[in-house]
């Protein structure tokens, strides 16, 4: 079993890590350049293109 005070002391452990985690999320969103819509527009028909390059084809019996 463990102790109030232990349990307590982990919890605000965990908090402190999810808070610094969340702090590093936020500058990082920040840091990523915003994309504009030719770019997006461009990646997503590469990732459409690959994926219809990798299907494997039908077996015909």
């Amino acid at each position: 079993m463990q102790h109030p005070e232990t349990h307590l002391a982990l919890h605000h452990a965990r908090a402190a890590d999810l808070h610094a985690e969340a702090r590093m999320h936020a500058l990082a969103v920040q840091a990523t350049p915003a994309r504009d819509l030719r770019t997006r527009v461009g990646w997503t028909l590469m990732e459409v293109g690959l994926r219809l390059a990798t299907t494997k084809p039908a077996l015909n019996p």
